[in-house]
């Protein structure tokens, strides 16, 4: 019987450290304190404002290639050009110079 009494005691006295310890005051039903709610806050929007950063990144990144793709068409542009000018002041000039030659 005293055996049965200093184990009920003893499971009785754990149990009020626990319930005590882990009440509702410190804890959450889920084991987080109000401290951690609202750095769990905090996170949620500091992730939303990165969030709108990298889409700004997209955007100019997107920006940079069309960019990018209009500066290769003007070099494409000029330089086809340029070696179709060539070719025509060539052949300008072969053509006079045959003349030329055949008028002498």
């Amino acid at each position: 019987m005293k055996k049965t009494y200093i184990f009920t005691v003893t499971i009785f006295i754990i149990a009020i450290i626990y319930f005590s310890c882990f009440s509702g005051e410190v804890y959450g039903g889920d084991g987080f304190t109000q401290k951690d709610r609202e750095l769990l806050i905090e996170l949620r929007v500091k992730m939303t404002e990165i969030d709108k950063r990298f889409e700004q990144v997209d955007k100019r990144f997107e920006q940079m290639f069309n960019f990018l793709w209009i500066i290769t068409g003007i070099f494409t542009a000029i330089m086809v050009g340029n070696i179709g000018f060539a070719y025509w002041d060539r052949r300008t000039i072969i053509k006079k110079a045959k003349d030329e030659l055949l008028l002498k």
